[in-house]
C-alpha cells in the first residue's frame, strides 16, 4: 500500500479545527491552539478560511456532508418501498448512521464523532445555528417521516421525542454513556459494545404510542 501523501496546509487546518472544536468546544478552542495543532500561523487560517467562525463552518460542512448523504440515501430507500416506513425502521436507520461515524476505522473517526457529539450540546448560539443549517434539511425529512408514521401522536410530542433521541445519540458519539458507566475498564468496554443495541431499543421505545 502506498503511503498517504502529506496533507495540504488547508487540510491540516481543517483537521486541527475538527479536533480542537470537538475536544474543547467552540469558545475554548483558541486560534493559538488550532494553529499549533496544524503547525501553521494565524495568517494561514485567515487566508484559507477567513477566520475562526468560517473554519467552524467548513468543519461542519466537512463532517455533516457525509452523514447527511448517507442518511438521505437510506431514507430514500425506505420511502421507495411499497409500504410507508415504520417509526421503528426510521429510528433504526437514523441511530445506525450516527453510530457509524462514531465507529469509523480511519484515523479521523474519533475526532468526527467527538465533534458531532459536542456541537449537538454546544451552548454557543453561533455553533447551534451553523450546525442546524447543516443538518436541518435531512433531519426535517426524518422528522416529517416520523410524524407520518405516527399520526396518532401529537406532532409536537413527536418532535420532542426526536430531539431527545438526538441528544442520546450525541452522548453515545462522545463516549459519555460509556464513561459514566460504573465498573472496571474492561466492563466499560463491554458496556460500549452493548450500548448501540440498547440505544436503538431505547430510541425506538420513545416513539411507541
Amino acid at each position: 500500500m502506498l503511503p498517504r501523501p502529506d496533507p495540504s496546509t488547508k487540510e491540516r487546518i481543517l483537521l486541527a479545527g475538527l479536533r480542537m472544536f470537538g475536544e474543547r468546544g467552540y469558545a475554548a478552542a483558541s486560534m493559538r491552539a488550532i494553529t499549533e495543532a496544524a503547525g501553521v500561523n494565524v495568517a494561514a487560517v485567515n487566508y484559507h478560511f477567513g477566520g475562526k467562525a468560517a473554519l467552524l463552518r467548513a468543519v461542519t460542512e466537512f463532517v455533516m456532508g457525509t452523514v447527511n448523504a448517507e442518511r438521505d440515501r437510506l431514507l430514500d430507500e425506505l420511502l421507495a418501498q411499497d409500504t410507508p416506513p415504520t417509526a421503528t425502521a426510521l429510528v433504526s436507520v437514523f441511530i445506525a448512521t450516527g453510530a457509524r461515524i462514531a465507529e469509523r476505522s480511519d484515523e479521523h473517526g474519533p475526532d468526527i464523532a467527538r465533534f458531532v457529539g459536542r456541537v449537538v450540546c454546544e451552548p454557543h448560539p453561533e455553533v447551534r445555528r451553523l450546525f442546524g443549517d447543516a443538518v436541518s434539511p435531512t433531519e426535517r425529512r426524518y422528522l416529517d417521516a416520523l410524524r407520518a408514521a405516527l399520526p396518532e401522536i401529537d406532532a409536537a410530542v413527536v418532535e420532542f421525542r426526536y430531539r431527545a433521541m438526538v441528544g442520546l445519540l450525541a452522548l453515545y458519539q462522545t463516549g459519555a454513556l460509556t464513561d459514566l458507566s460504573p465498573g472496571t475498564r474492561s466492563r466499560r468496554r463491554r458496556s460500549r459494545r452493548s450500548e448501540l443495541e440498547q440505544l436503538q431499543l431505547t430510541a425506538q421505545a420513545m416513539f411507541h404510542p
